[in-house]
């Protein structure tokens, strides 16, 4: 295990290697994986958060552990990293608890939970100069049905509005091999490593496009293994709800990586991909 110094310099160290090309984010799509596999990959998305605009930080991770069919809010008032303290926003919470439409998770859920914990260390690095100036925003995201990531979409867009909140929407790409029971192979690709990046990077592009319409078909016709495809789902339908007011906004994939690089059935990999969305 790292210790809070040997995070915070390795962070750094890939949070130097990352350009900011498009700041500041309104939202960031990053993996959760482990680090040695995809910190160097989050790091693109990392880099384009503004901390000095930013008091809020919404980080929406889909439920690895329990079936959920709504999304859930965490019980606890302050999640510890290595780093610092993050505090959650119990205002927010109690605006979100009154709409009817969220659950709690257990305490047990929440600590089992990797996929908004993650992101905890890169938020506080990311906010390190302005550490006591913002709180965040757990969300946790169910199995949702195409209406209700609307729902949930219309929902969390008024937040999405607001210059001074971030959203980090949580998700690896491509779980590829039979232990994760996916063997999608396009020959034409060349090796598999080069299928499943086709595949990856042609729903990154349905991503920038941001239409949640054609993500959803993209999703039924390939299945990918997008684990966050229902946080990316409630952003895009987030963002489709502020564009009818007429807000200009898009998204920019920054950086694209795999575990390893499949060549036969036997191998595996998980794909990971940072991207940004600025409202212009």
């Amino acid at each position: 295990t790292f210790s809070g110094s040997q995070l915070n310099a390795q962070l750094e160290d890939w949070l130097s290697k990352a350009q900011s090309t498009i700041r500041p984010a309104r939202a960031i799509i990053a993996p959760h994986a482990g680090y040695a596999y995809c910190g160097a990959c989050a790091a693109h998305a990392y880099k384009q958060v503004d901390p000095s605009v930013t008091r809020r930080v919404f980080i929406l991770g889909p439920s690895h552990h329990v079936p959920l069919s709504r999304c859930a809010l965490s019980t606890a008032e302050i999640y510890k990293t290595p780093l610092y303290d993050l505090r959650i926003d119990q205002k927010v919470y109690a605006d979100l608890w009154k709409t009817g439409l969220f659950e709690r998770m257990s305490m047990q859920t929440d600590e089992d939970e990797h996929s908004i914990e993650m992101h905890l260390p890169y938020t506080a690095k990311a906010m390190e100069s302005h550490k006591d100036e913002f709180s965040i925003v757990p969300v946790l995201v169910g199995a949702l049905s195409e209406s209700k990531e609307q729902e949930y979409g219309k929902l969390l867009s008024k937040y999405l509005a607001d210059p001074s909140n971030l959203f980090i929407i949580s998700s690896d790409f491509c779980h590829w091999g039979q232990r994760f029971r996916y063997t999608y192979y396009d020959e034409s690709q060349g090796e598999i490593y080069r299928s499943i990046e086709h595949l990856d990077k042609m729903g990154m592009g349905i991503i920038e496009q941001l239409d949640p319409m054609s993500f959803t078909n993209y999703l039924k016709k390939y299945r990918n293994t997008i684990c966050g495809r229902h946080p990316i789902g409630v952003l895009l339908n987030a963002v489709a709800e502020l564009r009818k007011s007429g807000l200009e906004m898009n998204f920019s994939f920054l950086n694209y990586a795999q575990s390893s690089e499949c060549r036969t059935w036997q191998d595996s990999s998980v794909s990971y991909a940072a991207g940004a969305l600025i409202v212009h």
